[in-house]
């Protein structure tokens, strides 16, 4: 697999990210949405979540649509722009749209700021940014008002991890290792290296819905979003794999629960294959087989 190159930036770093609110950026991006992003995308366009997902994104909420109109550069837009006006729901933007050309990676606890290649990535389609005020990346980060945004994003990154330790514990914790089971891991590295239609083809409908149209109101403070949605997804997981006793019917929830982690993943933008091999290795480093 062949990694990006990334220029990890610090806050007080200076760099061309006054705007020339051209679209450029509106243009041949992959934007990802967490679950609040789009709930909250869906209040700012008055649609129903539902109707959002089914006119605006791709693979049931996670990412949304760029088939819009072509540019000067060959690449085609988000659904949400519009020529005359740009973003139809600036306000309600994710926090791709709201960093760009900027990303943040969390490592060992720790979030850096990044950007993708050697040079700037704006330089090349809207050179005039050179000539505009330059920022600090923490200047940016406060006029892009993505504080909320980081919040809800490194609380997904928990939560997958929780979704993660539960079908660890069934792995792990239950007869089902012990028994000498090879199937799970297995699974478990096909499930990383499946494109996003094909996991999301996989998950039932309540679990779907479950995970990305969680029954909580976008409007309460992100923290408390995030942690009753938590508390939600574990009672549910609770509720439906508390009673199992079998190795297989352990091991269908282990799989299952790995497809919702995975898939969740996704909506943060995380990379699922290397997400999988690291948890695959941490089971094989507490007995369990592939």
């Amino acid at each position: 697999m062949n990694t990006v190159k990334t220029t990890k930036v610090s806050k007080s770093d200076t760099l061309p990210l006054t705007c020339s609110r051209k679209g450029t950026c509106c243009h041949g991006n992959q934007v990802w949405l967490n679950p609040w992003e789009l709930q909250l995308l869906a209040h700012t366009k008055k649609f129903s979540i539902s109707e959002f997902i089914t006119d605006y994104t791709e693979f049931g909420g996670i990412r949304l649509r760029f088939d819009g109109k072509i540019n000067t550069y060959g690449k085609k837009s988000c659904r949400l722009y519009s020529d005359e006006i740009g973003c139809r729901v600036y306000s309600g933007r994710p926090l791709a749209c709201r960093m760009f050309p900027l990303g943040r990676q969390i490592q060992f606890g720790e979030t850096h700021y990044i950007y993708q290649g050697d040079a700037f990535p704006c330089l090349k389609e809207c050179p005039e940014v050179q000539t505009l005020p330059p920022l600090s990346v923490g200047e940016y980060l406060i006029g892009q008002e993505t504080n909320n945004h980081e919040i809800v994003q490194a609380g997904y990154l928990e939560i997958v991890q929780n979704i993660a330790d539960s079908a660890f514990t069934l792995l792990l914790d239950t007869s089902l290792a012990a028994s000498g089971d090879r199937t799970t891991l297995k699974e478990w590295r096909k499930i990383g290296k499946e494109n996003p239609e094909a996991l999301l083809s996989t998950i039932e409908l309540g679990w779907l819905n479950a995970l990305i149209q969680p029954p909580l109101d976008t409007n309460i403070n992100p923290s408390v979003f995030i942690e009753q949605h938590n508390e939600y997804l574990q009672q549910k997981i609770q509720d439906n794999f508390g009673h199992l006793k079998t190795n297989e019917e352990f091991r269908k929830a282990a799989i299952l629960l790995m497809r919702m982690a995975l898939y969740l993943a996704l909506s943060i933008g995380a990379d699922i294959t290397e997400l999988s091999e690291h948890w695959i290795a941490i089971a094989k480093e507490n007995g369990a087989l592939e």
